[in-house]
């Protein structure tokens, strides 16, 4: 029998502590003289939860990868829905909307060359539209031969397959169909049937080997039950395959080759995720967080990566996204989560620095001057400002901030106060007053923009800092104010904010101002990571436009938005630190509950993990 050291060309070697573990430790074992153990860098399965949908839907059709995946139609519950949301690995942005609103419709391809066909209609029923996707807007393409919804696709915008489905127009029975239908980037035309009738079934792999699986089988009079027959795909005809583990209809992702597919979640309502290696089916040790059927899938590395977006969960259609691995990280999802309460709660409040030293100052209610840094754990109340105000433009450091303008009761002021880590003492004073206003930068080359005037106009007007005294920049193309910021003098970025700003972008470049990609929901009031750069931001919390706070985060990577983990409580006129990754969210209002909470948020850290082998 070959040896550890015959297969591996080395020993196995002897620590007294895990070595620091990369993917080249994949498959090697070493002894732990501490601990007393044999370890070894392996594969295992996991779920993580992702970043959640901007809007929650059951019955979209799935298509593109784990890091560029494409969500078309469904159902909101109600209505029925033309919406179509792209992700980036990280979370959601809204994209090009369909022509045609359907639920429980097919999908092939990628994020910039999809496909959607068949679905649902409202009114109608069984519907034959297909519409191809070039990443922003979507075309009418030739219809299917076949009206039918609850459809399964497979392959890509210009070699696909529509399978199996449902025709009629109403909640009555009609018989379950084996029909499949081969699209070649212009028409559809008629293909070889599937042995077994079905609706709802999981698909994967390409329209020369694919993979049909689980699904509602017949006869309709009886109701639905389910199957766990699976069919192969080989171009030519289809072949009976190894049965699943478990019947499953209405999956809540499906992805991957027919070598290599991943089936998650399903009808009635599970958490299991069952595996196909292209011979046999396996049921993963790994679950879903929340058990749900009828979402939507994208594929990632076939058989090892694998999302499921949305669905229906046991009383509710949700925008709950997660993602399967097999792999030898341990992926940490990112997440808010509660941080140490300010010593004196307040909302309009300044803020600046990183997530385990960073500065809050100023606020309200009612007007005040208060103070305090913060080191990762707890606040520390340290000297105030020489002006009590609210409604600052912030920038800078813990060591080294800026209080810009504001209102110190009523009115604003053009007071501006330099932090050095102990005492503020009086910087160059602002052109004319303003509050609201948005900061960035550090205390020696700051940027100031939008706001509110003496007199109670929003403004334009932008200011620069050289340390001792400002000088006009760029005007912003609308004015604006209460708005997210962040960024440095000559990459800043401002986002959100009243005068129905609520989702404009707009970036700096050190002498204007340019429209950036607009975001997703938006809100005014909101806080920011002001640490984060004009390519990696976050913007969080907020109030909307019908004046309720959210618990809304998104975001930034220089061109769109996208969605992240929501905080855990609602607040507006917050403020705000860190960066995209480590950011931090202080204060704010209204009741109820108190105005000193604190959240801190970690963006998605992935590691490399090892196990511990035994014997059994």
């Amino acid at each position: 029998m070959a040896t550890y050291e015959d297969i591996y060309g080395k020993r196995v070697k002897e620590f007294d502590s895990d070595p620091t573990l990369d993917s080249s430790y994949e498959g090697q074992v070493w002894y732990n003289s501490a601990t007393g153990t044999l370890k070894s860098v392996v594969a295992f399965e996991s779920v993580t939860s992702q970043t959640s949908m901007t809007d929650a839907r059951s019955g979209a059709a799935g298509a593109g990868s784990t890091t560029a995946g494409l969500v078309i139609g469904g159902n909101q519950s109600p209505p029925i829905t033309n919406k179509c949301e792209e992700f980036n690995g990280s979370g959601f942005t809204n994209g090009g909307s369909l022509n045609t609103a359907r639920q429980e419709l097919g999908g092939a391809g990628t994020q910039t060359a999809g496909l959607g066909f068949g679905g649902y209609k409202t009114s109608v029923g069984a519907a034959n539209e297909s519409e191809e996707y070039d990443g922003s807007s979507w075309t009418e393409g030739n219809n299917l031969g076949t009206a039918r919804y609850r459809v399964a696709g497979i392959g890509t915008q210009t070699a696909a397959l529509a399978c199996a489905g449902r025709g009629g127009s109403g909640p009555s029975p009609t018989p379950m169909k084996s029909d499949v239908e081969d699209y070649n980037g212009t028409s559809w035309t008629a293909g070889t049937a599937l042995n077994t009738a079905r609706q709802m079934a999981g698909a994967a792999g390409t329209n020369t080997a694919g993979l049909v699986c689980g699904g509602g089988d017949i006869p309709p009079s009886a109701g639905t039950t389910n199957t766990a027959n699976s069919e192969e795909w080989n171009g030519t005809s289809w072949t009976e395959g190894n049965n699943m583990p478990t019947a499953k209809r209405a999956f809540a992702g499906q992805n991957g080759l027919q070598t290599a597919a991943i089936m998650m979640g399903g009808s009635p309502n599970a958490t299991i995720i069952q595996t196909y290696d292209g011979t046999s089916w396996a049921t993963s040790p790994a679950t879903l967080v929340t058990q749900r059927h009828n979402g939507a899938g994208t594929t990632g590395q076939p058989g090892t990566t694998g999302m499921a977006f949305g669905g229906y969960d046991p009383s509710n259609v949700t925008g709950a996204t997660e993602e399967y691995n097999k792999s030898i990280n341990t992926i940490t999802a990112a997440a808010w989560a509660s941080g140490g309460s300010l010593n004196t709660g307040r909302y309009f409040l300044g803020g600046c620095g990183l997530q385990t030293a960073a500065l809050a100052f100023g606020g309200t209610t009612p007007v005040k001057a208060n103070t305090e840094t913060y080191d990762g754990t707890s606040w520390a109340e340290v000297n105030d400002l020489g002006t009590a105000r609210e409604e600052m433009g912030s920038a800078g450091t813990q060591t080294a901030a800026l209080a810009i303008g504001g209102q110190p009761g009523s009115g604003s002021t053009t007071a501006n106060e330099e932090w050095d880590g102990t005492n503020w003492t009086a910087g160059g004073a602002l052109p004319a007053g303003k509050k609201g206003s948005g900061g960035a930068g550090t205390q020696t080359a700051a940027l100031n923009s939008g706001g509110v005037d003496g007199p109670g106009s929003a403004v334009t007007t932008s200011e620069e800092y050289n340390g001792s005294s400002w000088t006009a920049g760029g005007a912003l193309p609308a004015a604006k104010y209460n708005f997210g910021s962040s960024g440095t003098q000559t990459a800043g970025l401002a986002f959100g904010g009243s005068e129905d700003k609520w989702t404009t972008t707009e970036e700096y470049n050190g002498s204007s101002w340019t429209a950036g990609g607009a975001m997703n929901k938006g809100a005014k009031g909101l806080g920011a990571s002001t640490n984060g750069t004009q390519t990696a931001s976050i913007g969080f919390s907020g109030r909307n436009p019908n004046s309720t706070a959210i618990t809304n985060t998104e975001g930034y990577d220089g061109t769109s938005w996208s969605t992240r983990p929501n905080v855990a409580t609602a607040k507006q006129y917050i403020g705000g630190a860190g960066t995209s990754t480590a950011a931090l969210k202080t204060g704010g209002g209204p009741s109820p509950g108190s105005y000193d909470g604190v959240e801190e948020f970690t963006g998605e850290v992935e590691t490399v993990t090892a196990k511990t082998l035994t014997t059994s």
